[in-house]
């Protein structure tokens, strides 16, 4: 935290007088309980000279429109003056070449006008955890002795970006959980709300082991909700997401990764492969299906690639279950792996609610490799179509 208060410091910078006092009396609780601290300013000009002039500043929650200086140059200005922060802008609704250009600049996330206030607490709390899992990584980084210690912050910082609420509609309901190896990798996986109801999922699976996979990981998912929010269509938003890692990419690592955009109104689900493992679809009998394959590689590896996208139409009482190969590749004592024919096994019949889904899936490979260790993370993200 950057006082010494013990309350996260968070400056909102927006020119429009009434925000202020609707911020402090919305959030008065967690102001009274000591958690925040809140300062404001009007424009991105007078939000720098509070950066420069107060270096406790955790996080900066700006507009995007504002006099003398927008958020977008605001953005630009930050790690220059205050690199040890976080940043979440706020836009219209819908303006989502704006913050699309946000989220490429460095913002870690958005929330859009008018504020929802349970939804601003939700990603104030992501966006600070996230800042403290990286610091307390830069910090271990100076003291680490073995690489068990290394692997740890990595798995923090992984933890740290993972959905910690999933949503649930009359139409469908989502749930993830990702199980951390004696390795850690870079397993991720993402939901966010799209324009028209839709929802956006993601999987994906980083190469290469703790803190610098931790880290690209983090990056791979910040350009893909980036990108997500300015491009409809999977494919389009695959290829971006390639391209921009590709372009910063001296490690030269490697991510594979599913996205797929569903439609509760046609309960159409359309989806793009960069070398992942292909989801099943589950039918209330327990009958299940690998969907169907689009090309793609794996992403960061090849400038220009093209990503093609399928979509499929799902009937009431499906359930798509999206995985890493840390589950189908998990391994016994014989070393014998658990492999797809017992993933589909898992589903003698439809599964309830999707968490059902995950947990089963999740309990039949700790059963199936009993105390053989395991070197990928497991990972699982479902969602269940009502």
């Amino acid at each position: 935290m950057g006082d010494t208060s013990g309350a996260y410091r968070i400056l909102v910078v927006d020119d429009e007088p009434d925000l202020e006092p609707l911020v402090l009396q919305r959030m008065r609780r967690s102001i009274r309980s000591g958690q925040y601290q809140f300062v404001f300013a009007q424009n991105g000009v007078e939000a720098l000279q509070k950066l420069e002039q107060d270096q406790g500043i955790d996080m900066v929650l700006s507009d995007i429109n504002m006099p003398q200086m927008d958020g977008l140059s605001l953005l630009d200005h930050i790690p220059d003056v205050a690199p040890d922060t976080r940043s979440v802008i706020i836009s219209a609704y819908g303006d989502m070449k704006n913050i699309r250009a946000a989220m490429n600049r460095g913002a870690f996330d958005f929330v859009t006008k008018p504020l929802d206030f349970d939804d601003l607490r939700v990603t104030i709390e992501r966006t600070l955890n996230n800042l403290t899992a990286w610091r307390e990584a830069e910090s271990s980084r100076q003291r680490l002795v073995a690489i068990e210690n290394e692997l740890d912050v990595a798995s923090k910082m992984q933890q740290s970006i993972l959905p910690t609420g999933f949503p649930t509609t009359d139409e469908y309901e989502v749930f993830g959980s990702m199980t951390p190896a004696r390795e850690v990798g870079g397993d991720f996986f993402d939901i966010f709300q799209l324009d028209n109801g839709k929802i956006g999922l993601a999987i994906a699976d980083v190469s290469g082991k703790g803190v610098p996979a931790a880290l690209f990981m983090m990056a791979s998912r910040t350009l893909l909700k980036g990108s997500a929010i300015g491009l409809n269509d999977p494919g389009k938003v695959l290829r971006e997401v390639n391209d921009l890692l590709y372009d910063d990419n001296e490690a030269m690592m490697f991510v594979t990764m599913l996205y797929g955009v569903y439609d509760p109104e046609t309960r159409i689900l359309t989806y793009a492969n960069g070398g992942h493992n292909l989801p099943i679809i589950v039918h209330d009998d327990g009958s299940s299906s690998v969907i169907p394959s689009t090309n793609g590689v794996a992403l960061g590896i090849l400038s220009g690639g093209e990503y093609e996208q399928h979509s499929i139409t799902c009937a009431p009482g499906d359930t798509l279950v999206f995985y890493t190969d840390g589950v189908t590749e998990a391994i016994d004592n014989e070393e014998e792996e658990f492999g797809m024919e017992r993933l589909q096994e898992t589903f003698k019949w439809g599964p309830e609610d999707c968490r059902e889904a995950v947990l089963s899936i999740l309990d039949a490979v700790s059963d199936f490799a009993g105390n053989a260790p395991q070197f990928d993370d497991i990972t699982c993200l479902a969602l269940k179509i009502k």
